[in-house]
């Protein structure tokens, strides 16, 4: 077992998870996909005795990042994002919060990485991969220790993000998931940016995107 403690908060108008990732040896946690209501993701840390260390962007649009700037503010934290992904996050028109989120949001993120590129945050190991489909710059986090994947919009249970919006690609989707699936052990669990966990064994077997 790892040191990770996981927590999730629902949030946001289209019920996106936001999970923080508790280091249960220093306390420090890691935001991934601040959604929304900065104050419910604050009164979270504070129940959990936690120390804000990072953010983590799975990809830019609206329902995954609009607490990310006060969170950042608040704690002095950096907010980390896939390389392909800056032009999103910072046009409120693409990210769609210009429309959908009730306020222009635009960010820029302090931390851009590459895919396969491996990173240590609230004293945890991270891989970014780089899983274009639902957006160019759409990424999951991979910790290897704790055999849990964050899939942002990329993988859900028994389907996956829709390709629709600007930027989208069923092909480039399909390749994606083909990459999760064979790359990653069966046994990791999968948390993704809406409804219900998973795990790569079962997406193997049932996932029809595939």
């Amino acid at each position: 077992m790892g040191v990770m403690e996981l927590h999730q908060l629902v949030l946001g108008s289209v019920s996106t998870n936001c999970y923080l990732a508790k280091n249960k040896e220093t306390n420090e946690v890691v935001i991934v996909d601040p959604a929304d209501r900065a104050d419910r993701i604050e009164a979270k840390i504070n129940e959990i005795s936690g120390k804000p260390a990072a953010i983590l962007l799975t990809h830019g649009h609206f329902d995954h990042i609009l607490a990310a700037e006060s969170l950042r503010e608040k704690y002095g934290i950096q907010i980390y994002a896939c390389r392909q992904e800056a032009g999103l996050l910072a046009d409120a028109q693409a990210n769609m919060s210009l429309y959908m989120g009730g306020k222009a949001c635009e960010i820029k993120s302090d931390v851009l990485l590459d895919d396969l590129q491996v990173f240590r945050a609230g004293g945890m190991d991270f891989q970014l991969i780089h899983t274009p489909g639902h957006t160019p710059g759409s990424c999951c986090y991979y910790m290897q220790d704790e055999k849990v994947l964050f899939s942002g919009d990329t993988m859900f249970l028994g389907s996956c993000g829709r390709t629709d919006f600007p930027g989208g690609s069923m092909a480039a989707m399909q390749r994606s998931l083909r990459r999760l699936l064979s790359g990653l052990p069966e046994e990791t669990e999968v948390f993704p940016g809406h409804d219900a966990s998973t795990s790569i064994d079962y997406e193997k077997r049932y996932n029809p995107f595939v």
